[in-house]
């Protein structure tokens, strides 16, 4: 791999000893990756103020210019217990480790019947172990006011006094756990399906049921997963990082007094054929789409109806579908487009295949889009009512989270679009935060011990394979691990 490194960075390493670089690297690209970011979004911000601003006098405080934000950002990313540290502490750690824990067991089981190669993973996957659990401790020492809490405790003093006292919860490096076991159950998982694939090809007992299996893992991942995210986002965006939610959020278009009225039914607030004040919700939304007020009242409209739904788009619900799809598509090829030709040499043939990667990916999510507001309607109103029945009850049964499950449900499987590369690196994006719904975002301190164990098995599992068999560690995180773990 050295080989194909850029002539800057072999200078650069040949100045750094061996044993140092692994460090250096994970600092460098871990500093990067938390700071590019929220440098780009700044200069993105400041450009966008000086243009509404062209012109107008404003005055502005010293702490909120451009220059005082870049430097916060820059001393952010260089505190001791953030991300770049982290990445320092887990590879260099590992490495320095290794060459420690190898030497030592070379002398304590130089009797045994081990071979060179056992005792070199054991020494690899033990010195990760510490690594990760000492690096992952280091961030969880940062104190954070989303993760602590101040209650009313009884004073020592006097059983009628109150006293306060602030609770510490964990939860702040829960996602990144759930990736790397994510990232080691893929490794584990591969490993045995390509030893189980190896061996009944070679006994010519693979059959056809396998390959559809081995084609539609990643898929199924896929779409599994964005059904859990997209249930999550709709009644419980608590679940979800703050940033992932306001994305969904942004590519859904969606009026949110939709969404509360569906909220509503499934909590049973909101009853068909029952008077229970809910009818000024949805009829704010006829006043302001200009449809007749009985559309919104539950005791008249039994259901609401689906063109609610289509929020402007008229009653077909085939009509808004292709409506969604072209207005997602519009809105997608915004973002990806640039991004493809920033990635792509700028003559024909780089502009035509960054066209066709952004239309591909556009066009998948358009499709996540409509799939997901199709499956709404086809509960609502072109199966769901013919399968479960049209009275009150069934009515309300469809509304209270049988729709939106169905729009859950279809809404992954658009990833057939994609590449199947591709599809691989969406299923490992968005499976660790599938997981993170169906766990606590906080929980207490005194079981932290256990995710901190979790991390460090993982990551000592992904680490010990990545110096095996690079490739095994699927996507780009192998190549990336392969290149700054290389010595």
């Amino acid at each position: 791999m050295t080989s194909f490194q850029p002539r800057g960075r072999r200078k650069l390493d040949e100045s750094i000893p061996p044993l140092l670089r692994p460090l250096i690297r994970a600092y460098v690209l871990g500093f990067a990756s938390a700071v590019t970011p929220r440098l780009l979004t700044l200069v993105m911000q400041h450009v966008t103020k000086r243009r509404k601003n062209k012109g107008a006098s404003s005055v502005i405080l010293p702490h909120d210019t451009f220059i005082a934000s870049l430097q916060r950002i820059v001393r952010g990313g260089l505190e001791l217990q953030r991300f770049p540290t982290f990445c320092a502490v887990l590879v260099g750690g590992t490495t320095l480790l290794e060459v420690l824990l190898g030497r030592a067991l070379n002398r304590l089981l130089w009797t045994s019947q081990l071979s060179t190669l056992v005792r070199k993973r054991l020494s690899r996957w033990l010195s990760a172990f510490i690594a990760a659990w000492l690096s992952l401790r280091l961030l969880q020492s940062k104190k954070s006011d989303a993760f602590s809490e101040t209650i009313l405790v009884d004073s020592d003093a006097s059983q009628h006094a109150k006293q306060e006292k602030t609770v510490r919860y964990a939860g702040r490096t829960l996602d990144m756990t759930l990736f790397a076991v994510t990232r080691a159950l893929d490794v584990i998982v591969g490993e045995l399906w390509t030893r189980r694939r190896q061996h009944r090809t070679a006994a010519n007992k693979w059959t056809w049921a396998e390959s559809i299996i081995a084609k539609s893992t990643d898929p199924t991942i896929f779409a599994s997963s964005c059904a859990l995210i997209m249930w999550a986002w709709f009644y419980s965006p608590s679940q979800l990082p703050k940033a992932y939610t306001k994305w969904i959020s942004s590519a859904a278009a969606v009026d949110s007094r939709l969404i509360e009225a569906l909220k509503r039914c499934k909590g049973g607030e909101l009853r068909y054929g029952e008077e229970t004040g809910q009818a000024p919700l949805l009829q704010s939304m006829c006043v302001d789409y200009k449809w007749p007020p009985e559309w919104g009242d539950p005791i008249k409209a039994i259901p609401f109806p689906c063109e609610i739904v289509h929020m402007g788009c008229g009653p077909s619900c085939e009509y808004h579908a292709l409506s969604r799809f072209y207005r997602s598509f519009k809105w997608s090829m915004a973002t990806y487009l640039p991004l493809n030709l920033l990635a792509r040499k700028k003559d024909l043939k780089g502009i035509q295949t960054a066209f066709l990667s952004a239309a591909r990916s556009s066009s998948f999510l358009a499709a996540f889009i409509t799939l997901f507001y199709y499956g709404v309607c086809l509960a609502r109103t072109r199966l769901g009512p013919h399968i479960i029945g049209k009275d009150t009850k069934a009515r309300r049964t469809i509304d209270s989270g049988l729709c939106v499950g169905t729009g859950c449900f279809l809404c992954g499987w658009s990833v057939f679009i994609e590449q199947a590369a591709r599809r691989k690196e969406l299923a490992l994006f968005v499976a660790p935060r599938a997981l993170a719904t169906l766990l606590p975002r906080r929980y207490h301190l005194d079981k932290q011990w256990r995710e901190t164990f979790v991390f460090a098995f993982s990551t000592a599992v992904v680490f010990t394979c990545v110096g095996e068999n690079q490739n095994r560690v699927r996507g780009m995180l192998g190549k990336i691990l392969g290149s700054v773990l290389e010595g």
